[in-house]
């Protein structure tokens, strides 16, 4: 066993590289390095060998993911969060207020569970005073414009759009002609321009293709009447009508995208990514299973052909789910074989407190859905970094908080030219106000430029739903984010400027 000392140091950037890259082990990295590593608070630190030990000795290993790698007794070096205080300072003070009050909701789990039991009786202008502004895109599509400009300052180049008006208990009576209308004008008249001014502005090949695609979240509860009958019926000859208008409008909002990655194709034909996708979002597991899988692969049949080089919609995987990766693997082989691309989401999940089969259809602990999560993952990234446009995989986005998946991908790509198809098919994405110490730290101190923010928007009523669904569903991820230490972040930041 290696010893320790008090006396310490931040392991640096290449360090971390090489151990996130190479998977190699604390001993090996300490003999390359001339170095002893150590945990210390949850986060990897290094000391010269030159310094006498003074600490009791301690076993800690940096392991890859096959969990029979490794050694018995053996701990898995953690790599910590970034910390808020770097993020917060770019903030006004209206913002800190804002993001204060979502610290002192989420400070402790009871805490939080008595926000989520009186959400829904909280005024709409108390929502829209403290939180629709950190977490919303706005009401209107002025609003919409305005929040992809405030992103672009802070490095973030473009976003998944998201018209938060569903209705997947069939119980809204909500207007889905103008539900497709509404995100047909929100693709040409926000994501267009947002990404037309930059391409218009980029100087190099590479800072085109630095730019990543706009994306249009499609919600098949939010596309069809009576959803989720219809999902859990897609394949019942009784239920074809209603399957076919949900098809159809999927279509029609995806030939838009399609007609504009080939008009700007021409305009562009240095570009290697997509300029637009549209991306199907996840349903609960019964309506993934029965309907939405489907869904996904007829638009990609029509739309991702492997001829084109570029695809046009994508689909979602949960990968908490244990039967994920069987699927997508099915999936992959099916498209190889008949001649389409898949575009790929990777979410760990959002429905985990509304599965009523979550014991038997979601992964036993965090820790497996993180594996299988981070396997998946890096497979995606290196068939897209080897095949390049001959890829089955036509593009990947890693939706998630997790620090270390986002970090792991970052170095992955990093040094790989953005003139590399598959570079330019990678893109990380997180929820707007949610995750922003991490989008700081990767944009600030990895040089990542291929991120998004996911940006819902809407009528403010719709939106609150979207804000209780996410303390409902994503309740563990806020508790992490914020809590006590936001709440000392803010009030430091706020005192000391």
């Amino acid at each position: 066993m290696l010893s320790y000392t008090m006396k310490t140091s931040l392991v640096n950037r290449n360090t971390l590289r090489l151990v996130l890259k190479n998977n190699i082990t604390k001993k090996h990295l300490a003999s390359t390095l001339s170095t002893k590593l150590l945990v210390s608070n949850g986060q990897m630190r290094y000391v010269s060998q030159s310094i006498p030990s003074k600490k009791p000795h301690e076993v800690v290993t940096l392991t890859s993911n096959n969990s029979s790698e490794q050694h018995p007794g053996h701990q898995e070096a953690p790599i910590s969060d970034p910390s808020n205080a770097a993020y917060l300072k770019t903030l006004s003070k209206s913002e800190l207020i804002s993001l204060a009050m979502i610290g002192f909701c989420s400070i402790n789990k009871p805490m939080l569970d008595l926000v989520i039991k009186v959400f829904p009786y909280v005024p709409l202008f108390l929502i829209k005073l403290f939180v629709y502004k950190l977490y919303c895109g706005g009401a209107n599509f002025k609003e919409v414009v305005q929040t992809g400009k405030n992103l672009q300052k802070r490095g973030i180049n473009n976003m998944m759009l998201s018209l938060t008006m569903e209705d997947s208990e069939g119980t809204k009576n909500i207007d889905i002609n103008y539900i497709v209308d509404e995100t047909i004008r929100s693709i040409k008249e926000i994501l267009d321009p947002n990404l037309e001014q930059q391409l218009v502005k980029a100087s190099s090949v590479e800072e085109i293709n630095d730019i990543p695609p706009g994306y249009i979240a499609l919600k098949p509860s939010a596309l069809v009447s009576n959803p989720a009958q219809v999902l859990l019926n897609f394949n019942n000859p009784e239920w074809k009508s209603q399957r076919e208008e949900l098809i159809k409008n999927c279509s029609k909002i995806t030939q838009v995208v399609y007609d504009l990655n080939k008009e700007l194709s021409l305009k562009y034909p240095q570009r290697k990514s997509p300029f637009f996708i549209s991306v199907i979002d996840a349903e609960k597991y019964d309506l993934q299973k029965a309907g939405v899988y489907e869904l996904q692969r007829i638009l990609f049949e029509k739309f991702n052909p492997q001829s084109e080089p570029m695809i046009s919609c994508a689909g979602t995987w949960q990968l908490y789910l244990v039967d994920s990766t069987k699927d997508l693997q099915k999936e992959y082989e099916r498209a190889s074989k008949n001649g389409y691309k898949l575009g790929v989401k990777i979410v760990r999940g959002a429905y985990i407190h509304s599965e009523a089969k979550r014991s038997t259809i979601i992964q036993p602990t965090k820790e497996a859905t993180d594996l299988v999560y981070d396997k998946v993952m890096k497979q995606i990234i290196n068939d897209l970094l080897q095949k390049g446009e001959k890829s089955t995989y036509g593009h990947l986005v890693i939706a998630s908080h997790n620090y270390k998946s986002q970090l792991i991908a970052s170095e992955m790509l990093h040094n790989i030219s953005s003139n590399n198809s598959g570079k330019s098919n990678i893109v990380l994405g997180q929820l707007l106000g949610m995750a922003d110490n991490v989008t700081y730290d990767l944009i600030h101190n990895h040089g990542a430029k291929n991120i998004i923010k996911y940006v819902p928007w809407g009528p403010p009523l719709e939106t609150k739903d979207y804000l209780l669904r996410r303390l409902q569903e994503n309740g563990d991820a806020v508790r992490a984010d914020n809590g006590w230490p936001l709440v000392k972040s803010v009030f430091k930041t706020l005192f000391s400027s």
